[in-house]
């Protein structure tokens, strides 16, 4: 049997925010400005998440000239359904460790 894949607090965080606004598509710099997580924290994780099917990605070209092109990430119907469990195991982790503290 595999060994179950660990999920950071920093996935957590990502997770959580894309959770809460399921259709929407952000870019990198929003979600680094939402999240307090540096790129070099961020953009790794975001490949990661897109190489495993959880996020869906796509390039918007910008309509101002001279700005490049950004590539915007959401969740995939798998991306969501991993998200809600991870977090909600989480809570019930933290939750767990208040009542026994």
């Amino acid at each position: 049997m595999p060994r179950r894949q660990h999920t950071s607090f920093q996935a957590l965080q990502l997770f959580t925010l894309l959770l809460n606004a399921r259709d929407a598509w952000f870019y990198g710099y929003q979600l680094c400005e939402a999240t307090g997580l540096k790129s070099g924290t961020l953009y790794p994780l975001l490949m990661r998440l897109a190489d495993q099917g959880l996020l869906d990605a796509k390039w918007e070209v910008s309509a101002i000239a001279g700005r490049p092109p950004r590539h915007l990430y959401r969740l995939t119907d798998a991306g969501v359904q991993l998200a809600q469990s991870r977090v909600a195991e989480f809570a019930a982790r933290l939750a767990t460790r208040l009542a026994t503290a």
